[in-house]
């Protein structure tokens, strides 16, 4: 071989191996564009484990491209076989390389709405906490328990020592009903019940003496009258009337309290301005139940007060109005003007004012909560009792006495401290809690 040949194969190798070179530069220089252009391979996983498998395979043919150009450098003494092996990978890096772009960009594509869909499942569940049940107050028995060891239990002992009927229960019986504490009239009553059962020949042994004087309890107590419906006007205003130190404001702020907790909204007129405790025992019962409360000053027209209440809860369209009252001023006379007035003024205030005018007596009193239910009656025109501390005295059966000669019927009983504990009158509940006998007697 001449020197010229030795010369030309030299050329021939040299412009393969630069060839070579290029091809892999633009090899790598592809792979490093795709590689900024397609997402991060971990991202890809998160999102999509599909679209992550589809990525290695199109990775695959770039690293078949980088095996194949690597032993295409020719090996001395053997460049006829550099050249043919290197020809054909030309076209090779082109033809591979081109379809991995699309594939990827197919593959990413489907995998970006998959978190949008994903995304609410994986939202934690919101959970709303529930109020704490609210404490359900005394059992009527047990707050009735100092009542009936009252005349009841007198009555109860008297009907297990005698099971016949005889002149001596007669007598026992007469005694037992005008010396309890629900007023002469009622005892009067009851004895007659009895006696017209027993001529009637209805009564044959101590337990139906029992039954019959149950069943006209309760139809003493069952007063003929329209349920207590706040409902039916808007402001319904109500009025509280009663002596000092029978429970009248702590019994305002439960009835607050229980229809605020009813969805209601409530307004608190504080017209007791003659008692400065009065009206600071008001506040705080605004404030425990969050309802505003409209005061004067001290020594002001309690009228005035009221009827600012009443225009108030008109144009703020509150739901109710609970009215405060005196009850002491210097003679009798003044606190019963004083309460006609009030009464004429919320009817100016309002056509129809007061819609109900309560009387809060206490239990304790006896037969003076009578006298004081016939003194206020003159007064105004009271629609319904209350009848407080029931749980505290046996003279309970003071509540016979006050429906049997009002013909009132008795709205709400107190048998505890808690706002719970201010219960709705049932008059059949009531007497099945009354002449249900206690069993350690």
């Amino acid at each position: 071989m001449s020197h010229k040949d030795i010369g030309i194969a030299l050329f021939v190798f040299g412009l393969l191996l630069l060839f070579i070179w290029a091809a892999r530069a633009f090899v790598q220089a592809r792979r490093h564009e795709r590689a900024q252009a397609a997402p991060e391979p971990h991202t890809e996983l998160e999102l999509a484990s599909e679209a992550a498998e589809e990525l290695e395979v199109a990775e695959e043919p770039e690293s078949e491209v980088a095996e194949a150009a690597e032993p295409a450098e020719p090996e001395p003494g053997k460049p006829a076989e550099a050249a043919e092996a290197a020809e054909p990978e030309e076209a090779e890096p082109a033809e591979l390389a081109e379809p991995a772009e699309p594939e990827v960009a197919e593959a990413a594509e489907p995998a970006e709405p998959e978190p949008a869909v994903a995304m609410p499942k994986a939202k934690p569940k919101v959970e709303v906490a529930r109020p704490a049940a609210k404490p359900k107050g005394k059992e009527l028995k047990t707050g009735l328990r100092k009542t009936r060891r009252g005349f009841v239990a007198r009555l109860g002992g008297l009907f297990r020592k005698k099971r016949q009927i005889d002149a001596d229960l007669m007598d026992e019986l007469e005694e037992i009903l005008f010396t309890a504490d629900i007023g002469v009239r009622t005892s009067e009553a009851l004895f007659e019940e009895v006696k017209l059962a027993l001529d009637k020949r209805s009564i044959k042994d101590a337990d139906a003496v029992w039954t019959t004087i149950k069943q006209k309890a309760a139809d003493i107590l069952d007063v003929d009258a329209a349920p207590l419906a706040v409902r039916t006007h808007k402001p319904f205003v109500l009025l509280t009337v009663g002596v000092n130190g029978v429970g009248k404001t702590t019994t305002i702020g439960k009835l607050a309290q229980r229809w605020a907790d009813e969805g209601l909204s409530v307004l608190l007129a504080a017209g007791d301005t003659f008692r400065a405790a009065a009206v600071e025992q008001l506040e705080v019962w605004a404030k425990r139940v969050g309802a505003p409360i409209v005061k004067g000053s001290e020594q002001q027209d309690p009228s005035s007060v009221i009827f600012d209440a009443i225009r108030q809860a008109v144009k703020q369209e509150i739901d109710v109005v609970i009215c405060d009252t005196a009850g002491r001023l210097h003679t009798k006379t003044d606190l019963m003007q004083e309460l006609e007035k009030i009464h004429r003024v919320s009817g100016k205030a309002l056509e129809g004012a007061p819609h109900e005018t309560l009387l809060v007596l206490d239990a304790t009193t006896g037969q003076n909560a009578i006298q004081q239910a016939n003194l206020f009656k003159d007064a105004v025109a009271v629609t319904g009792i209350v009848l407080t501390k029931l749980d505290g005295t046996a003279k309970g059966g003071i509540i016979l006495g006050i429906c049997d000669e009002m013909k009132i019927p008795v709205r709400y009983i107190g048998i505890g401290e808690g706002v719970e504990d201010l219960r709705q009158f049932k008059a059949e509940e009531f007497v099945e809690a009354l002449f249900t006998p206690d069993e350690e007697a």
